[in-house]
């Protein structure tokens, strides 16, 4: 270990402040964590068992299984220690299975099957196993095992597939795609090819096709059938949500506070609860202008299509602030058309 490391790990251990800590943690990895990648490990696998700062403890699991590569079996016996603390079991899974892979799924259905264990911990080991081998333990089930009740968990499944010889499932299919996507013609279907191009770096992020997010799918056409009888769509838009139907689609960026989430065509009609009419009484809600469908918000602040104002197949997009006492719609983008170059303009 050079001078320069061994005195920043010295500081890391020393420090009493969390807000410092982080700062030294992040400059341990990005000066070292390259040539120096075991030595930063081993810093941060002696901190999260010694470290004073405990709440650190737990959150550097998430740093060090980044760094770990797949197979890496000379910190398994660290992630196996880190099962039987409490605070760290969590993270402590994805690290073991890791490290130890298939070897991994004996302790881990152990820990799904104990009652003693709390229950987001042991939905934890389930959903991590579902991933891994590809079983669909996790199916209809929240992405995030926190929000699983003990009920929802699989125990008798997980116990006959340990019975089984832990055998490797099929997986999830991936969403319905329109092959535009691939092979786009026009130039409406070229820009839908390039928005998706955008999304599907933040698919690769997610490994998680039980709870698909960032795609444009195929809509369901009795979704269809009912958004044609209750709108009188823009061509555009309409074969957007036909073709196109965004699946968890949100966008982030500097005109945007929580991100704009854009609703898909399965949504749409009960997305408009709480503008166009009340959510509990299903009344029409008198100070909303019937000319405006929200298509996506960006935590409760609408955008909308104006279907007052179709011409060439197209509309213009509209937002507003919630919360004022009275809408005041403001112009974001001139077209529908125009509204996907700006999503496509943030990174």
């Amino acid at each position: 270990m050079n001078n320069q490391l061994t005195a920043l790990s010295e500081k890391l251990f020393a420090e009493k402040d969390g807000s410092a800590f982080s700062t030294l943690k992040d400059k341990l990895i990005r000066s070292f964590a390259g040539k120096e990648r075991q030595a930063v490990i081993t810093i941060l696998v002696q901190y999260s068992r010694e470290g004073q700062l405990l709440h650190w403890r737990t959150y550097l699991l998430t740093d060090i299984i980044g760094l770990v590569v797949p197979g890496e079996t000379e910190w398994r016996s660290f992630f196996e220690w880190t099962i039987t603390q409490p605070a760290l079991t969590y993270w402590g899974i994805d690290g073991l299975l890791k490290t130890a892979g298939r070897e991994a799924y004996p302790t881990l259905i152990a820990l799904a099957i104990d009652e003693t264990v709390k229950t987001d911990q042991r939905a934890k080991a389930i959903k991590s196993m579902a991933m891994y081998s590809r079983q669909p333990f996790d199916r209809e089930l929240p992405a995030d095992p926190g929000y699983w009740k003990p009920e929802q968990l699989r125990l008798t499944e997980l116990l006959a597939w340990q019975e089984q010889g832990y055998p490797d499932g099929a997986g999830y299919a991936p969403p319905p795609v329109h092959p535009s996507l691939q092979h786009p013609g026009n130039d409406f279907e070229k820009l839908i090819a390039k928005l998706d191009k955008q999304l599907e770096k933040k698919r690769r992020k997610n490994k998680d096709l039980a709870n698909p997010h960032s795609w444009l799918v195929m809509a369901d056409e009795k979704d269809i059938a009912d958004i044609r009888h209750r709108w009188a769509l823009p061509n555009l838009y309409e074969t957007f949500l036909r073709y196109y139907s965004p699946l968890k689609v949100t966008f982030t960026g500097a005109d945007f506070v929580e991100g704009l989430y854009l609703y898909g065509a399965h949504e749409l009609v009960a997305r408009q609860a709480g503008y166009a009419y009340n959510g509990v009484t299903g009344e029409l809600v008198a100070d909303w202008p019937g000319n405006m469908l929200v298509i996506g918000d960006d935590g409760a602040d609408p955008y909308c299509l104006d279907l007052s104002a179709i011409h060439d197949g197209d509309a213009p997009v509209y937002t507003a602030e919630h919360g004022q006492g009275q809408w005041d719609f403001e112009l974001y983008a001139e077209s529908f058309t125009g509204f996907l170059q700006k999503m496509i303009s943030h990174k």
